[in-house]
């Protein structure tokens, strides 16, 4: 896949809106010094080539109750079933992310739950019962930084 190019106008928006996805645009225009419809025009330009994807609210799993975070590694009975497990993994709200990946685990999985009783919950009752193999568990104990890639300009 060819990588689009961007500037280094398209850079620093970018990077403006890493640091504050609530950056108003006039304001993000201004630091560019360019006009509010050319933030508007770029902003809409990398949404359309899917270099930038929205904007959403991070929130602290912890506050709302779910103290634990664990990685469950997927065995698949059969390689045919990767997009039935995938609609099946969406419908639990726990689970937050799925990859494909290589190496042991045809899928790895991350979910946030109250506590290891419900993480038991969520593997036993809602994962295993959609035609998995096996699962394989590891529980992290504290997020120590999460960060977005840094945005440069090969020009």
């Amino acid at each position: 896949m060819a990588r689009l190019q961007i500037d280094k106008l398209d850079t620093k928006i970018l990077q403006m809106l890493v640091d504050n996805g609530r950056k108003p645009f006039l304001e993000i225009a201004r630091e560019c010094g360019v006009s509010g419809a050319a933030i508007h025009q770029r902003i809409a330009k990398l949404q359309a080539t899917n270099i930038l994807e929205g904007s959403r609210a991070l929130i602290k799993p912890t506050t709302l109750g779910y103290d634990t975070c664990a990685f469950v590694g997927i065995y698949l009975k059969e390689a045919a079933s990767f997009d039935e497990i995938i609609e099946k993994l969406r419908t639990v709200p726990e689970v937050t992310e799925v990859h494909f990946t290589t190496g042991q685990y045809d899928m790895l999985v991350k979910i946030y739950a109250r506590d290891n009783e419900h993480l038991l919950h969520l593997i036993h009752d809602k994962l295993q019962p959609m035609g998995l193999m096996r699962t394989e568990t590891i529980v992290s104990f504290r997020e120590v930084f999460s960060r977005a890639l840094p945005v440069e300009n090969k020009d």
